[in-house]
């Protein structure tokens, strides 16, 4: 806590001091219609375990998918008994990149579906990607790695380090379909807005019609600019590599974000307060168990036993009113904050009463 507690500190700190910034791009605050990820989804079987893999007896599927997958090679393996653990059913995901070509690679996640303890060491059989649309669109084969291991014991003690039943294949995947979209023949498109926000989509639309010399932009909702592209250019890419270098101020609401399991606060520029009075104390009770020993006279009668003890004592911070201004910064609301020398908890406890009393203009999202 203590360690959190000095992170947010100098967060803060560096923030508070930091200089004005001289805007952002237009390309790292919104997303272009169209140029998006798709997920992919497979289910294969991972060999080569070192008798770490799912026991055949509790996964049938696993033992269906070894027949099936011997049959398709010539052998016959359903009217025997298979007993191996060298084998194991995982899922296969990936992520279909935008404008990706047939032949080019990307990563794959493998993740264990039964009681599999471990993939290390493991290859993965060549298994279809499928679309939502059901169709395949890559190949997924090679070996996977994990970033784990787990160890034990004949006395069944054992040690885990990470997570032994999901692993990654870099470049495991090859792309067999591709997904067409005319990015270029585009007349029009969407922008949107990663945090959808009236001020900030109208002063994207401002930023590209200055740029550009005509209304080819308009803020149709906080989330989503529509653009037009000029005949200026010859198409919509070399219209979008122009004004994605463009820096806009982007605006937020006031919002602070807390986190009451781990004690962060993450409070935004644009909080302010009312003028507000806070008085902040701490109650500890102390409970002290000191056993004493009640023994009996040399020839007297009775037994030897344990008397305990107990010390109760009360301490109570004494707290003195602190008055914050009302209307003042991000800077001014910190600096009062810890002249109060509270822990971060209590100045959760301290947000929520502002809140609730009225004095506090944000918005508190908890997490």
């Amino acid at each position: 806590m203590r360690v959190l507690a000095r992170l947010a500190t100098l967060l803060a700190a560096a923030l508070l001091t930091a200089p004005g910034s001289a805007g952002t791009r237009l390309k790292d605050i919104v997303d272009i219609e169209g140029v998006r990820d798709n997920q992919l989804l497979g289910y294969g079987v991972v060999v080569g375990v070192n008798g770490t893999g799912d026991s055949l007896r509790n996964c049938a599927f696993t033992r269906q998918s070894l027949e099936s997958l011997m049959e398709r090679l010539g052998v016959n393996t359903r009217n025997s008994t298979l007993n191996t653990q060298n084998a194991a059913a995982v899922m296969v995901t990936a992520n279909l990149p935008p404008f990706s070509t047939n032949g080019s690679r990307i990563d794959v996640t493998v993740s264990a579906m039964c009681d599999s303890e471990s993939l290390e060491g493991g290859q993965l059989i060549a298994t279809p990607l499928l679309g939502a649309d059901g169709q395949v669109y890559a190949v997924a084969q090679g070996s996977v790695a994990v970033g784990a291991f787990t160890a034990g014991g004949d006395s069944g003690s054992s040690l885990t380090r990470n997570i032994p039943t999901s692993g990654r294949i870099p470049s495991g995947a090859l792309i067999e379909r591709e997904l067409p979209f005319d990015l270029a023949g585009q007349t029009q498109l969407r922008l949107a807005l990663r945090n959808p926000d009236f001020t900030t989509a109208t002063r994207v639309a401002g930023a590209i019609n200055a740029y550009v010399g005509v209304n080819a932009a308009q803020a149709s909702d906080p989330a989503t600019v529509r653009l037009q592209r000029p005949p200026a250019f010859r198409d919509m890419a070399a219209l979008i590599s122009e004004i994605e270098l463009l820096q806009i101020e982007p605006d937020q609401p006031a919002r602070i974000v807390i986190n009451e399991t781990t004690g962060v606060i993450v409070m935004g520029d644009n909080v302010r307060v009312s003028t507000v009075a806070i008085a902040q104390g701490n109650l500890t009770i102390s409970v002290q168990e000191t056993p004493a020993v009640s023994q009996p006279n040399a020839f007297g009668s009775g037994d030897t036993v344990v008397v305990p003890q107990t010390d109760v004592t009360v301490a109570e911070d004494m707290a003195d009113l602190a008055v914050l201004p009302g209307g003042v910064p991000l800077r001014d609301l910190v600096n009062g904050l810890n002249a109060l020398g509270v822990s971060p908890r209590d100045m959760i406890s301290i947000l929520q009463a502002l809140k609730a009393s009225g004095a506090l203009q944000a918005e508190i999202e908890l997490m």
